[in-house]
């Protein structure tokens, strides 16, 4: 949606700003203002997952690894053991509908990361 607006606003500044490079530069600002604000998000982010992870406390620290758990149990007993024991038994499957999603965002697996490294705006670091 911010996207569809940076034209117009883009095309206002060259009617307001008779200096084309000034009105260039405002363009690129404007451009470049939610992904700023996203990244700042994502610092912030950052520094709550890493105060929640030096605590020693199992109720702050330990959702994490709990979550990914019950998504990884989940996720093996409806691919791999339930297909198993269907041979022999008629077992409940769990919808992979419900984990899939939160295991894919907990491993970094989400489209907006997938853009990013394809677009080479994250790079890797070795």
């Amino acid at each position: 949606m911010l996207a569809q607006l940076i034209g117009p606003v883009a095309g206002l500044l060259d009617k307001f700003i008779p200096d084309k490079d000034q009105a260039a530069a405002l363009a690129h600002e404007i451009a470049t203002m939610s992904e700023k604000h996203a990244n700042e998000l994502a610092k912030g982010q950052l520094e709550v997952n890493k105060a929640e992870a030096q605590s020693g406390s199992l109720f702050i620290g330990g959702w994490r690894p709990f979550v990914g758990w019950v998504c990884g149990i989940g996720l093996a007993y409806n691919v791999i053991l339930s297909q198993f024991l269907a041979i022999w038994f008629e077992v409940p499957t769990v919808d992979p509908s419900l984990l899939t999603p939160v295991l894919m965002g907990m491993l970094g697996m989400g489209a907006m990361r997938s853009y990013e490294k394809k677009n080479g705006v994250a790079k890797e670091k070795k």
